[in-house]
This record gives structure tokens, sequence and C-alpha cells, in this order.
């Protein structure tokens, strides 16, 4: 019984013909071969994956090929099948992560002298390049300025900026893009197809997602999943062959990110963290639906193409209505923050829990970020005009007793409760927070709404109009004189009458601590809160 291969061996292209997604290269180094204009050495950068040792192989092969065809080996010739057994002792392939030091290079100079035994052109291919040290790569630098003519250097690195510029300036260089998803999917079904293997065509796009543009990942993706499933293998099965959260489940905790329902987000963690799901790949997979959003919310248009894939096209644009740009924002660096964190974290769990808990309730934050996020928010609602779905923060049986209580019957206001001089004329506010935001920008504007809980309110004494600002900072952000003065010209217009602003901070209550009354009043700003009028 013959020892199984991995389908990345297996199906490793022989000819450069075969080569998916790096046309670009491949014709020229075809053309190059048909016409005899060879470099003495080469370079190869790009991600992993992309096909940079496997074209390194082929080229090896191409230049001692005794029947070339339009460029590409015939892989049956004496030449082309002792270097694909890795008999022919002048086709070298060197790992540089272990053979790193100017010794290494100095054997290798040495024997590079002499002529090749079996081939044509003795052939040195160099993976990962970038890790010699210096000494290694002025020693190596040496031959590549001055090589024999029998002699042929491939250099391959997945890090460019590393290897030094004099030996870049000696070699051509080739770079390897990242092969498409449609590249890598069509790949995966050939494979598929020559190996029985039933692969959804769900599944197929799902592999070549994960696999980030190489080939070689996809196919161990999909050698793992085929090993591990019987039967058809759809999107799902690989899923939970993976152990990551699927992008249904993704865009359904996104739905409950949305709502500020933590408690959805919690149970519904609970269980993909009950089934195995690498919590990870969790958060990777919201990250990436995040950045789909905010991809969406600055170029609707083109950000369809744009998308990664986590959640379906019509998904994520729903899901895109219901966030603004600066929520985005913060959740991205509260994810990104969370999943930097898992490599030293004693409980990922535990973070991953919390980190879903910020997500869901940004008013437990007090930090810049997230308080322009919530103003962001409070802006799109103005202008859009349909509230999302602000959260309560009263406990569920405080409310339904508030609920129960009838409202008492409107009454009209007597005579001596009309307004006079010294009271806030009725309708006032509204209108003054309406001249004044004509003339503001976010996110100072976000301060100036008329709901009853805003962060700034306005009344009426004498010839002076009070802004009540929710807390310290709302203080500071808008008792500036700019501001004041604007206040005070919109006021003076309103009421027909002389009148000038200034502002207090009415968190200043004696008996509660102030980072508890900064969180109420955040909190009091976003939130519906039914009042009780005690009798």
């Amino acid at each position: 019984m013959s020892a199984y291969q991995a389908l990345y061996r297996k199906y490793r292209p022989q000819t450069f013909d075969d080569v998916s997604g790096q046309m670009a290269v491949t014709q020229t180094l075809k053309t190059q071969l048909v016409t005899g204009k060879m470099s003495h050495a080469y370079l190869f950068t790009g991600s992993r994956g992309t096909g940079k040792t496997t074209c390194a192989k082929i080229l090896a092969k191409a230049v001692n090929c005794l029947e070339p065809q339009d460029g590409n080996p015939c892989n049956r010739c004496a030449a082309c099948r002792a270097i694909d057994s890795g008999a022919c002792m002048d086709v070298l392939e060197i790992d540089a992560a272990s053979n790193n030091g100017v010794d290494n290079v100095r054997d290798l100079r040495d024997d590079a002298v002499y002529t090749p035994s079996q081939v044509k052109m003795r052939v040195y291919i160099i993976d990962e390049v970038h890790m010699l040290s210096v000494p290694a790569f002025n020693a190596l630098l040496k031959i590549i300025e001055e090589p024999p003519e029998h002699l042929l250097f491939i250099l391959a690195t997945t890090e460019l900026h590393k290897v030094p510029a004099t030996i870049l300036s000696r070699c051509q260089r080739f770079a390897f893009r990242r092969i498409s998803q449609e590249d890598i999917a069509a790949r995966l079904q050939y494979v598929a197809y020559q190996e029985n293997i039933d692969l959804d065509d769900g599944a197929a796009r799902v592999l070549a997602r994960m696999a980030d543009g190489g080939m070689r990942d996809g196919l161990s993706l999909l050698d793992q999943c085929a090993s591990a499933t019987t039967g058809e293998l759809t999107a799902e099965r690989v899923y939970a062959c993976l152990g990551i959260a699927g992008e249904r489940k993704c865009a359904e905790m996104m739905g409950y990110i949305a709502n500020h329902d933590t408690g959805g987000a919690l149970a519904l963690f609970n269980r993909l963290y009950a089934d195995g799901k690498d919590l990870g790949a969790l958060l990777d997979e919201l990250a990436c639906l995040t950045r789909d959003l905010l991809i969406l919310k600055n170029a609707p248009d083109a950000g369809i193409a744009m998308l990664s894939g986590v959640a379906s096209d019509a998904e994520a644009e729903t899901l895109a209505g219901k966030f603004s740009g600066g929520e985005l924002i913060r959740m991205m660096e509260q994810l990104e923050t969370t999943m930097a964190g898992f490599t030293r974290s004693a409980s990922r769990r535990m973070d991953a829990e919390l980190c879903l808990i910020r997500l869901c309730r940004p008013e437990l934050q007090l930090d810049a970020v997230s308080l322009n996020a919530r103003l962001t928010r409070l802006e799109e609602q103005m202008r859009s005009g349909i509230p999302l779905a602000p959260a309560s923060t009263q406990p569920p049986k405080e409310r339904q007793a508030v609920q129960e209580i009838p409202p008492e019957p409107a009454q009209e206001p007597t005579e001596a409760e009309q307004p006079t001089e010294e009271e806030t004329p009725l309708g006032f506010w509204p209108e003054l927070v309406n001249a004044v935001r004509q003339e503001l920008k976010p996110p100072i504007s976000g301060f100036f709404t008329p709901a009853v809980n805003a962060p700034v309110q306005g009344i009426v004494r004498g010839s002076q109009v009070i802004l009540e600002c929710a807390n310290a900072f709302t203080l500071e952000m808008v008792s500036t004189p700019e501001i004041l003065s604007l206040v005070g010209r919109k006021a003076t217009a309103i009421l027909g009458r002389p009148v000038s602003a200034t502002a207090e901070d009415r968190s200043a209550r004696p008996q509660t601590s102030e980072k508890m009354e900064r969180l109420m009043d955040f909190g009091r700003a976003h939130q519906d809160i039914i009042h009780i009028k005690e009798s």
C-alpha cells in the first residue's frame, strides 16, 4: 500500500501553464526561455502559497529540459525526471531558515564554480532568502555579482524588505500576487473532481476565502475537511470541521450587536463555544464583517466587489445601515485589541465575552473613541429620523412596574403656570437646537438635540440662556466662546430680546461619585428613560 500524499504536493503544477493566478510572471518566464534572454539570478517575492517555489522548480526544469515545449518543460526527458525525483545533484533547493550562516553560503559558493555533471545548468533555489545573516548575504553577493555561465540562482522570499539592496539590484524581480478567490475555488473543484470528493460550490467558496490568496493553504484545508467527513462537503461541514463560526452565525451575531442585545449575543456566543468553535476565528470573522460594513458605508457602489464574503451581500448591506462609521471604527479597534491580547491571555473566553459586552454596550466606555462613536450614531439618527434601537438601562422587572402606572391625563396649564419672562418659553429649546445645528459640525452638533435626555439642555433665566451639561466633558466641549456666542445670537433672535449664553455642569451633585454620574448621564443621552411622576 503506497503512502498517502498530501493534495498540495500531489497536484503541484508541473508546467507554467498549470500555475493559477500568476499569468504575468509565467508568461514573461516562458518568453525569456523561448528567446534565450535569461537572467543569471531571479528573485521571487510574494505571500505564502502563491507559487514562488513551484515556479522556481519549473524554471529549473525548463532551463535543463532536453525537449522544451513553448517555454514549458516536457516532464518526460531524463533531465526533467531526475529533477522531479530529486536525484539531480546539479539542482539544489536550500532552506535559508536552517542554512543561514556564512559557512553554509561559502560552501555553496565553492561548489557552484564546478560545471554541472548531469544537466546543462547548475541551479540553486534558495527559499526564504531573507533569513540569511548579513555575513551570509555578503558572501552570496560575490558569486551573484559575477556568476559562471552555467550557474542560475533563484531566490524566494515572503519578506522583500529584509533583502539587502545590493542583492535586489543584481536580480530580476518577479512579484507573485495573491491568487483570487475565483481561481482558488476553480482549482479546488478540479482537484475535488480528480479525487472523487463531492465538493459543494458554497464549500469551495468558503475554503477559497479562508485560503487568503494562497493556493497551498486552500488545498491543505480541502485535504483536512475531505478526510474528516463523508458524503457531500458543504459549507456547514467545512465550518464544523475547522471549528469556525460560519457566515450565517457571524451575521446573526452582528445583528445582536447592532440592536445592543447583549443577552442575545452572549447566548449565541455560549452555543458556539459549547460546539467547540475557535474564539480567535469567531472574532476574526466579526472583524472581517466589520471591515466589510465600513467599506460599504464609505463606498456603497464599489464596495460590493471588495467584500470578504463573511456574510452575503444582502446581509452586509442591511447590517451596514444599522451602524454609523464611528461605531464601526470603534468596533474594529476593540476586536483587534482583544485578538492581539489572546496570546498572553489567561482566559480567552472571558476576554471574548468582555469584548462582546463592550461591542453591545458602548455606554460602558467613556473614552474619546467610544464617545465619538455614540455621537455619530446620534447624528445619523437625527438625519434619518429612524431610531436606532436604543437599549434600556432599567432591569426588566423595573420597566414592567413603571409601565403599569397609568399616565396622568394631560391638563391645560393654569394662568399661574403660564411661562413668564423668568421661565423657559414653550418650544424654545427645540427651535434653538434647530438653529444652532445649522452652523455646527460633527461631533459638536451631536451634543445639541431636542431629546429629553440630551447631553445638553437649555433653559432661560432672565437675560441668560443656561446650557445645562450632562458632565464635565460635555461642559468643556460646548462652553467655548464661539459656541456660547452662537447660542446667544440664535436665542436673541428667537426670543426677540437680548440674551447671553452660559454653561453649567449639572452632574456636580453631592453624594454621587463623579464617575458614576458621568456613566448615568451618558446612558441617559442615548436611551429612553421612563420617568415616574411623584405624587
